[in-house]
């Protein structure tokens, strides 16, 4: 063969003789390490070498256990409409030259894949402390598709390679997206959940926001057949079609959508679930499969049908917001995932929770991705199942950074504590909800913590703005568990957490729950409709009258709701909203 001859590897040339001289010179230095000569043919100390590699030579064919390598790595991944583009750099002491040789690795790995084990192939290589760029095929849409992937620097020890940097994804799935639409922002934060048949009440609301669940686990069937990287996938035909109604309803009354994708149990549809989990009665839902190969295909291609057919570019509607799954620092009940300490649990909800980015906003540039926390913002009773919100944030940032970060924002959930009574501005006197970072409940009586917190410079957003926060759920009830109806107290809280969440400008919804009492909930003192509902009629919802809160909530996000939320002073014990609320937004208006 002629010597200048080149082998190409991950789009690299090595010229043939550098490669012979590579691997000659590893010969001669891992042989070195075991019989205690230099590879140059000089003697060395063999306490000295054993020191070095910690060899253990136990068999006559002998062992080297290779001490870890000293270097760590940083990755930087981007796309555009053909490659990926990959740029890195290394700190620290190059790793010891008698273990390892002189070179660094890029290997290409599978969302779902955590070590890189006994693979050789390698994506690229650079002579160590040479510059570290490449450009790769995307591959988007085929089944070499790289987008989903994530890429890890290695060295080589002669028998095995070691990762030295995070396995970094790529962080801008938008600039594939066909639907580069602008993100259309309501007039006003008000927004509520439906309750089916009850859509011209909302529009007598004046609300511009409102959530739909999507039941995740029951979206493949038959009747629709879609194709994703290579792929044929087959929808339920007749349940995409109620979502169909429902969101292109609400996009046609001019209602910002935000879909909460829920996972439920599903016997039909084992591969949407984590290895080993199995069917919990405690859990209403289940933490998304990002661990295998058939979990994270199959997320990829629902969320992408999804994103395409509520693009607003189909005729279906228009879904601008996407939480993937529902208080996820509740790993027992809302997102089921086994008894994992936080960091693994963070880990676990990460992967999936890329995928689902990046299949959404390659098809819509501009939509937003949320996660989402109930109000347990510490939790002193901390378990493998149960988090604090905070440190559930914090996990969730730090993880997501390291991996290459992106634009993740959080949904809320400031519930009053405890539920069964209304007045949240005395959630304090309990020692739960208080003026404190540390605080155990965040709620309305507290939530400035909440954006407070978000704007350290560790939790911002790439671009160095504030994350997206929308109250997604909360609620007053009408009916005390101590002193029966309170439904003018009902009124008072609704109003004030409002003009709170109004008047903070790091919030950008707060959608109520409900718009009618549920029956269930009513008869443990939780009411938190609008509406009464018809007592007599278990599983129907039928609204009977409204409720006080109804005509505040109408005209909370006008100035002159001012004049309709006078009462509520007397039963806060204010004189002015702006005495309580910093930055209130209607104070030019206060008398």
């Amino acid at each position: 063969m002629d010597p200048q001859d080149a082998e190409v590897i991950g789009g690299y040339e090595m010229k043939f003789m550098d490669r012979v001289k590579r691997n000659l010179a590893w010969s001669g230095v891992m042989m070195a390490a075991v019989l205690g000569v230099s590879a140059a043919g000089g003697s060395v100390v063999w306490g000295a070498a054993r020191t070095a590699v910690q060899a253990d030579v136990a068999t006559a064919a002998g062992t080297v256990q290779v001490v870890a390598p000293t270097e760590r790595g940083t990755l930087t991944c981007t796309a555009d409409k053909t490659n990926v583009n990959i740029t890195g750099a290394v700190s620290g002491a190059v790793s010891d030259p008698a273990v390892y040789d002189n070179y660094w690795y890029l290997f290409e790995m599978q969302p779902y894949e955590d070590e890189l084990g006994a693979r050789t192939d390698y994506a690229a290589w650079w002579t160590k402390g040479d510059a570290i760029s490449c450009t790769l095929p995307l591959g988007f849409g085929t089944s070499s598709d790289k987008l989903y992937s994530k890429f890890v620097l290695a060295v080589f020890d002669g028998n095995k390679y070691h990762a030295i940097s995070e396995p970094t994804y790529i962080t801008n799935p938008e600039v594939l997206a066909k639907n580069t639409g602008e993100y259309k922002k309501p007039s006003t934060k008000k927004g509520l959940l439906l309750d089916g048949g009850m859509t011209s009440d909302a529009m007598e609301l004046g609300v511009k926001h409102t959530t739909i669940n999507i039941a995740f686990h029951h979206l493949l069937g038959e009747g629709i057949d879609y194709q994703y990287d290579g792929k044929t996938y087959h929808f339920n035909k007749g349940v995409v079609a109620e979502y169909d109604r429902v969101v292109e309803y609400m996009s046609n009354k001019d209602l910002m959508v935000t879909a909460i994708i829920l996972n439920g149990w599903n016997d039909n549809t084992p591969q949407l679930f984590l290895p080993g989990v199995t069917k919990n009665s405690k859990a209403y839902y289940y933490s998304f499969n990002g661990s295998t190969a058939e979990g994270v295909e199959t997320i990829k291609a629902i969320a992408s049908f999804l994103a395409e057919r509520y693009s607003g570019t189909q005729g279906k509607g228009k879904i601008s917001n996407w939480i993937i799954g529902n208080e996820i620092n509740n790993n027992e009940i809302w997102n089921y995932a086994g008894q994992k300490d936080l960091n693994t649990y963070v880990r676990e909800y990460m992967k999936a929770f890329r995928v689902f980015y990046t299949a959404i906003k390659s098809v819509n540039s501009n939509d937003r991705l949320f996660f989402s926390t109930d109000f347990n913002w510490t939790d002193p009773e901390a378990s493998q199942v149960k988090y604090g919100a905070r440190n559930v944030i914090d996990a969730f940032g730090a993880v997501v950074k390291a991996g290459g970060d992106i634009s993740w924002n959080l949904s809320y959930h400031p519930y009053p504590d405890p539920l069964v009574e209304p007045e949240f501005w005395n959630d304090g006197e309990n020692g739960r909800a208080i003026d404190s970072v540390d605080t155990r409940i965040l709620n309305f009586n507290n939530l400035h913590i909440l954006t407070d917190y978000l704007q350290r410079q560790e939790l911002r957003a790439p671009d160095g703005t504030v994350r997206h926060v929308i109250l997604s759920e909360q609620g007053f009830t009408s009916q005390s568990a101590t002193r029966g109806n309170v439904e003018k107290i009902q009124a008072a809280a609704m109003a004030y957490a409002y003009y709170i969440a109004d008047s903070n400008p790091y919030i950008d919804a707060i959608i109520m729950n409900r718009q009618v009492d549920n029956i269930d909930e009513t008869n443990t003192s939780v009411a938190l409709g609008l509406w009464r509902c018809d007592m007599s009629t278990p599983g129907v919802v039928k609204a009977t009258m409204r409720k006080p809160v109804w005509t505040v909530f109408r005209v909370i996000d006008r100035k002159d709701s001012l004049e309709y939320t006078e009462f509520a002073k007397e039963i806060i014990g204010i004189e002015k909203w702006s005495d309580v609320i910093p930055n209130f937004r209607w104070k030019k208006y206060e008398k």
